[in-house]
C-alpha cells in the first residue's frame, strides 16, 4: 500500500484507485505491436511524442502539462501543446497517474481532434512503466488510456521488488562504458522489470527504461537510445524545456531561457520553471 502522506485522499478513494489500477493493468501489452518496432532501423516510424508535467516553483498545484511531437529520425519538433492546469488529486506514492495523467490524455485528444496527421506513433514518458510498485506506472496508465505505444524513461531507480541502488548496482553502472551499454533490472521475483541504459557516451548516470504499453523492452531501449542527443531522449527533453518556458512566459516567472542543459535535482523540488521522473512535492521519493 502507498505510504500515507499529508493531503492523502481518504481510504475509499485509494481503494478505488487500486481497483482501477488492477483493472487497467490487465490490459497492458508488453510486446511489439507495430511493424516499425520490429525493424532494426525503425523503418515506418515518422513521429515520436514526449510528455511532461512541470510545476510552478513553490506551488504543488499549478502546473504546465505539455505534449510535443518530433519527426523521426530528424527529431525536429513539429507540434507542441502546453497548457496551465490545476492538479486537484494529491500526490500519493505509487498513484502518480491519478494526479497527472488526465491532463496528458486531454493533450493527446486535442491533437487527435486538431491535427490527427501529427499523432505520434509512440510516446516517451518521463517516468516508469511496469517498473513500479504495482507493475503499472504512469507510462502504462497513459498508454492504456490513449491506446498508443508508450515507453517509461526514468532518471532514478525505483527500488521495488528487491531492486536497490546499492554498491552492486553502482558497480554495474560503473561498468557501462559507452552509449548503448545496458544491464537488465532483475527483480527479486525473477522478472526483468526494465533496463539500465547508458544513453550517451558522456553520461555518468543511466536511464531506467521500462515497458509502458504495446512495445517490447528491447525495442523500447533501442528507440530511447536513438532519440538521445544528450542523456535524456529528445521527446522528453523538449517537452520539459517547452513546459518550463511556457510557465515563464505565462506567469512571468524569472529565470534564464531554456538551454540544452539537462535538469538536475528534479527529485528535490517541483520543477521551477518536474517528471515525470521527478515532479513530486519536495522531499518525496520518486515512486511513479
Amino acid at each position: 500500500m502507498a505510504e500515507e502522506l499529508p493531503g492523502s485522499p481518504p481510504e475509499e478513494t485509494l481503494s478505488l484507485w487500486k481497483r482501477e489500477q488492477a483493472r487497467l493493468k490487465a490490459r497492458v501489452v508488453d510486446r511489439d505491436t507495430e511493424a516499425w518496432q520490429r525493424d532494426p532501423a525503425f523503418s515506418g516510424l515518422q513521429r515520436v511524442g514526449g510528455v511532461d508535467v512541470s510545476f510552478v516553483k513553490g506551488d504543488s498545484v499549478s502546473a504546465c502539462a505539455s505534449l510535443v511531437v518530433l519527426s523521426y529520425p530528424e527529431l525536429k519538433v513539429v507540434y507542441e501543446d502546453c497548457r496551465m492546469v490545476s492538479l486537484t488529486a494529491p500526490y500519493v506514492s505509487g498513484f502518480l497517474a491519478f494526479r497527472e495523467v488526465p491532463f496528458l490524455v486531454d493533450a493527446v485528444r486535442r491533437l487527435q481532434e486538431k491535427d490527427p496527421h501529427l499523432m505520434p506513433q509512440v510516446l516517451l514518458v518521463d517516468g516508469n512503466g511496469v517498473l513500479h510498485h504495482q507493475g503499472f506506472g504512469v507510462a502504462c496508465h497513459l498508454g492504456i488510456l490513449i491506446d498508443l505505444p508508450c515507453i517509461g524513461v526514468a532518471k532514478k531507480l525505483l527500488q521495488v521488488d528487491g531492486l536497490e541502488n546499492n554498491a552492486l548496482h553502482k558497480e554495474k553502472i560503473r561498468l557501462l562504458r559507452a552509449g548503448g551499454d545496458s544491464f537488465p533490472l532483475m527483480g527479486g521475483s525473477g522478472t526483468v522489470l526494465g533496463m539500465a541504459l547508458k544513453s550517451h557516451d558522456h553520461s555518468t548516470k543511466p536511464l531506467y527504461i521500462s515497458v509502458g504499453h504495446k512495445i517490447s523492452l528491447e525495442a523500447a531501449v533501442r528507440l530511447t537510445l536513438v532519440c538521445c542527443r544528450f542523456r535524456v531522449p529528445e521527446p522528453v527533453r523538449q517537452a520539459d524545456i517547452r513546459s518550463r518556458d511556457y510557465i515563464r512566459r505565462t506567469l512571468g516567472v524569472p529565470g534564464p531561457p531554456a538551454s540544452g542543459r539537462e535538469r538536475s535535482q528534479k527529485a528535490q523540488r517541483p520543477k521551477a520553471c518536474p517528471q515525470w521522473g521527478s515532479e513530486e512535492p519536495a522531499g518525496l521519493e520518486i515512486t511513479h
